[in-house]
């Protein structure tokens, strides 16, 4: 095998995907020592792709076979991160089984097995570990999950979307066969199998549907899921009455494990939690934990429309889903809550935070022009001051007009992925307005200063404002242009 270097990606290099999946189908058989994993996927020519050759992502796995229609294929590439098929025609299906290793996965990423479960983390490149795939985010596709496994060691057996089927098999063995009737990209995949105790509910739409809503925690820690489940209801409540957003499924899964190692993953239908986020009890949670739990628990839901039904064409586009659902909590939380502390505290948890990381050699604007390893763009500056932007677009509009435009935001691009770029040309074409200049705030870096002089005019009773906005060099920017402000201006006397 040949070893792959670490390489600069560049915004300017995008070019869309080669093939379009139109249906992928997996087989996870876990057993002690080894995962089996079967990857059967529908391949579709891209009229906008630029090779003929498929390069499927693949890392820590052994490749056991692969057959194109069927027929095995033996010539191809397969170096330590990269399985090439070359001229293999406009439209095929390709069966890829190979073997993974989840219990000595110590990155946990992709696939592992952790105190006895086993868990995914596959955003932002973690789906490589499980299967030889295009692992990026343009790549939406029909997921069908089939999953077997030991009964009596884990008798839950999770994926994305909705339960079809489920059984015992011999040897004491059974499975759950999951569909996913939403396109989704494959960091957005989740597995979960393990010995959990569930606590449910239901949610009723605004259409009427009647949704499932299930919490998986270790057995002993049930007593204190019940203000995650009520904050999950007043979540789904709150995004059809402000934005619109039913959700569309059958079911909706939480799963809350001490060892998860991010702090909650927003996979479609499966989200997955570390407990400190999920569980709390009045005696032994403060108004704080309580709060937060609240905050993250709609955070992940919101996700469910704002990066999961519309998703990001590439990762530079990370501030598309994170800051504009960062804006969406802070918002939720501030409506469940007391507004004005909410405020204080986003603008202080800022200026603390993300201030200091814009005048750090570490400053970067919040769709960044090139990265190494993307897992260094989940960043204050992607995340608070992404939110702190949409923030500035929501008051440039009005909450009418903003919501129009998140309306045609979410019809035109549902099941899509897509630029900031996008979003904010929706917001122009329902306001009216030119965004073009307002579009610096996602590429450049740092924080605005404002001088802010004063004259009062005691003839004329009128008082002058003069505003002076500066904004110092960072790495890789100089001489940067005047960002677009909206100010409020108020007269205490």
């Amino acid at each position: 095998m040949k070893t792959e270097s670490p390489k600069t990606i560049y915004l300017k290099d995008y070019t869309p995907a080669p093939y379009n999946v139109d249906t992928l189908a997996l087989s996870f058989e876990l057993f002690k020592d080894k995962t089996i994993v079967t990857s059967e996927a529908r391949y579709k020519k891209n009229d906008k792709g630029t090779s003929n050759n498929l390069v499927l992502n693949g890392d820590h796995q052994k490749l056991i076979s692969v057959e194109k229609d069927g027929m095995p294929v033996s010539d191809y590439d397969l170096t330590e991160k990269l399985l090439t098929l070359k001229d293999l025609g406009e439209e095929f299906t390709l069966t890829i089984v190979s073997k993974i290793d989840p219990a000595s996965n110590t990155a946990l990423e992709g696939l592992y097995k952790s105190q006895g479960n086993y868990c995914t983390q596959c955003e932002a490149e973690g789906f490589r570990r499980i299967t030889y795939f295009q692992d990026r985010p343009d790549v939406l596709t029909l997921f069908t999950v089939r999953i077997e496994a030991d009964k009596k060691l884990y008798p839950v057996l999770l994926s994305n979307g909705n339960l079809e089927d489920h059984g015992d098999l011999a040897d004491g063995r059974h499975f759950t066969l999951w569909n996913d009737p939403f396109p989704k990209p494959c960091y957005l995949f989740a597995l979960v199998a393990g010995d959990l105790v569930r606590t449910e509910d239901q949610f009723t739409t605004q259409s009427g549907r009647e949704v499932d809503l299930h919490i998986y925690v270790r057995e002993g820690d049930q007593e204190q899921c019940d203000h995650a489940m009520e904050s999950l209801k007043k979540s789904m409540k709150w995004d059809e009455e402000m934005y619109g957003r039913e959700y569309e499924l059958e079911l909706f899964n939480i799963v809350a494990v001490s060892d998860f190692n991010m702090g909650a993953m927003e996979n479609t239908s499966l989200n997955i939690f570390n407990t400190a986020l999920v569980l709390a009890q009045q005696e032994t949670a403060t108004d704080s934990d309580f709060i937060n739990v609240e905050g993250v628990i709609a955070h992940e839901y919101f996700h469910n429309w704002t990066g999961n039904r519309v998703t990001c064409r590439d990762w530079f586009q990370l501030s598309l889903k994170e800051g504009l659902t960062v804006f969406r909590d802070q918002e939720f939380s501030a409506d469940m809550n007391s507004r004005a502390v909410q405020r204080i505290d986003d603008v202080n948890h800022l200026r603390r935070f993300q201030f200091s990381e814009d005048v750090s050699p570490l400053a970067h604007p919040i769709q960044p022009d090139d990265f190494m390893e993307i897992s260094n763009f989940y960043t204050m500056t992607v995340y608070e001051k992404g939110a702190e932007v949409i923030r500035m677009q929501h008051t440039l509009l009005g909450a009418d007009t903003y919501r129009k435009a998140t309306d045609l935001y979410f019809e035109r691009y549902d099941g899509h992925a897509v630029t900031c770029d996008d979003f904010v040309a929706c917001l122009a074409e329902v306001s009216g307005r030119d965004m073009d200049h307002f579009f610096l705030w996602y590429k450049q870096a740092g924080t605005p200063s404002i001088d802010v002089k004063t004259h009062y005019n005691k003839e004329k009773q009128s008082l002058t404002l003069t505003m002076t906005q500066s904004l110092a060099d960072t790495a890789g920017q100089t001489n940067k242009k005047p960002m677009h402000i909206p100010v409020a201006v108020g007269l205490l006397n």
